[in-house]
């Protein structure tokens, strides 16, 4: 007759907090953790795309909300302002795009006289013997990198956007999408907080939202205000050939916060100076004076009803922002910053007042 096994009792559970618990979950973690990193920075350019529409539909909601006003229903006010902007940009590419092609061809065709008359310059002089710089920029600019580089580099995503089709068709319809169900995903994000706490979460959610469309509206106002600026500037002043295409880079750039209205002023002014020494000089007062005109009249008026944040907050957010994102980035962190400074004034203040 065969022996019994003997009974075991099991021994004890294998606890938590040994280090071989410790360390596997752990790695497993970690290893998740990467692996998640990974994918969204496979589709990083989708969720941009995503970012683009989100913040072009809350900063399109007023918009809607003037026609809900005027008695349209929401679905036919999303149409109409769709339309309209569709109509603007088929107007921007089939009147504009053209011109500025034109404009950006003909300043690549005069750098390399620019480049000769600096030759004349005994310190570049100097340079140019010991590295060939003046040789080097002439091939660039022949060999038709010069003009794709440089507009491409500073308009950035923007460009990418409007150039690729693909894109903005991608855009126009998540925008649509956004924009006609913008209350009933405002409603089910709102939910997701406690019901005691939930009128304060919809009072201080719309007004994040509301922050960030007159923001959005701000912005244009500034940058179409930049634009036309400068190109009455530029006919009076004599660089009417190229005025089209730098009144739109200096708009576009404008958007930027910040920074972006001195690069669009430090171009024109260079190219000012490359024509004539006069023009540059007016192009150096212009936009010092409009500059302080932007930031001291127009910027603070347009903006008073959006985001109210101390400069350094705006300058650090715009960095931070366009390191991360780029232009994209630029654009979302100045009422980023704004909602995190209401938030931080009426919940943990107000909860640290209370104490």
């Amino acid at each position: 007759m065969p022996e019994e096994t003997p009974h075991v009792e099991p021994g004890p559970p294998l606890s938590p907090h040994s280090p071989f618990y410790v360390g596997f979950f752990g790695a497993v973690g970690a290893l998740l953790a990467i692996w998640l990193g990974h994918q969204v920075l496979v589709v990083s350019s989708t969720i941009i795309l995503i970012v683009v529409a989100a913040f072009l539909a809350v900063g399109l909601n007023p918009l809607v909300e003037f026609f809900m006003r005027r008695g349209l229903k929401r679905s036919w006010s999303v149409v109409v302002v769709i339309a309209l902007v569709v109509v603007a940009l088929a107007l921007f590419l089939v009147a504009i795009v053209p011109v500025i092609s034109d404009q950006v061809t003909q300043l690549a065709k005069n750098a390399p006289t620019w480049l000769d008359q600096l030759q004349h310059n005994s310190q570049v002089e100097k340079l140019d013997e010991q590295y060939d710089i003046i040789a080097k920029a002439k091939q660039y600019i022949a060999d038709g990198n010069f003009a794709s580089a440089a507009f491409g580099g500073v308009l950035g995503i923007g460009i990418a956007v409007l150039g690729a089709l693909f894109n903005a068709f991608i855009i126009t319809v998540l925008t649509l999408y956004f924009l006609s169900s913008l209350p009933k995903t405002k409603a089910a994000m709102y939910r997701l907080a406690p019901a005691s706490r939930r009128p304060r979460v919809s009072l201080l959610g719309d007004q994040i939202l509301s922050n960030v469309g007159s923001y959005v509206s701000g912005a244009f106002i500034v940058a179409v205000a930049a634009g036309l600026s400068s190109l009455v500037f530029l006919f009076v002043v004599g660089l009417g050939e190229y005025a089209v295409a730098l009144a739109f880079v200096v708009a576009l750039l404008d958007v930027i916060p910040m920074i972006g209205a001195t690069i669009g002023a430090v171009i024109v002014v260079a190219i000012g100076f490359a024509t004539d020494p006069k023009i540059g000089v007016a192009c150096l007062i212009f936009y010092v004076i409009y500059q302080q005109v932007e930031n001291y009249v127009i910027y603070p008026r347009v903006m008073s009803r959006s985001v109210d944040i101390p400069g350094a907050v705006i300058v650090i957010a715009a960095l931070v922002g366009a390191g991360l994102l780029g232009v994209v980035g630029a654009l979302l962190a100045i009422p980023t910053a704004a909602a995190i400074l209401l938030l931080t004034k009426e919940v943990f203040i107000a909860r640290q007042d209370d104490r």
